[in-house]
């Protein structure tokens, strides 16, 4: 279950390792929490009201969207530095998205009322704020064009080298789980796990057990046509 804390020496030391002074202060005029979440917690439900700005500091975080059927879409995987509440707090609506920790994981927390007053004047908040919205707007942008105009093989190969090149959204959606790799890439684990058979008798791939292999990579560049989840 969730737990909160506000030792000063804690929150300025995550401060200080994110080189976080310019916009957060362990001041009175905006009060800071540490929040820590144990594995498979909620963190933030998707249709709640956001009740303020979370910043992570440590752990791994997942981020899916469900539909009214019930099925979710796995868009990624978080680590420090990723800001949540973003989104919803300037656009002004309910939490589009669902976190989920998947280890261990804490936020400095800030309630909405004090950000929306501090937006007003911080700048480099508000500027802070920006890169992270345009930044996930450029990737959710690239993977959702890629998972509706590939197919599933371009897709997957185009998944396979985009976490080889460990650019930073490579790394937010790289996994070893074809159940996620398949949520990821808009399409079931039966589908791709038809792909990997494919590529494993042509030598493309190796799947030994839960982990795959690449041992052509200029083969899985010809199959991708210079996709990138990027």
């Amino acid at each position: 279950m969730m737990k909160t804390s506000v030792d000063l020496q804690r929150i300025r030391g995550y401060i200080q390792d994110f080189q976080l002074e310019r916009l957060l202060s362990p001041s009175d005029s905006l009060p800071l929490q540490l929040r820590y979440y144990e594995r498979e917690e909620i963190i933030l439900h998707e249709g709640d009201e956001l009740d303020g700005l979370y910043f992570q500091v440590a752990g791994r975080t997942k981020v899916s969207s469900s539909v009214t059927t019930g099925k979710a879409l796995l868009l990624r995987f978080c680590g420090p530095l990723s800001v949540f509440g973003d989104v919803e707090l300037i656009q002004n609506v309910a939490i589009q998205s669902q976190v989920e920790a998947v280890e261990a994981s804490a936020f400095l927390f800030v309630n909405k009322r004090s950000v929306e007053a501090e937006l007003t004047h911080n700048n480099p908040l508000l500027h802070e704020l920006l890169k992270h919205l345009s930044y996930k707007l450029l990737t959710c942008t690239t993977a959702s064009r890629i998972n509706l105009l590939a197919s599933v093989e371009e897709r997957f190969a185009s998944y396979l080298l985009s976490t080889k090149l460990q650019h930073e959204f490579g790394k937010e959606i790289k996994t070893p789980h074809i159940a996620e790799i398949a949520s990821l890439i808009g399409t079931t684990p039966r589908h791709l796990n038809r792909v990997v058979t494919k590529l494993c008798k042509i030598g493309v791939i190796i799947k030994d057990k839960k982990k795959i292999a690449v041992q052509d990579w200029n083969h899985l560049d010809h199959i991708s046509n210079g996709l990138r989840y990027e």
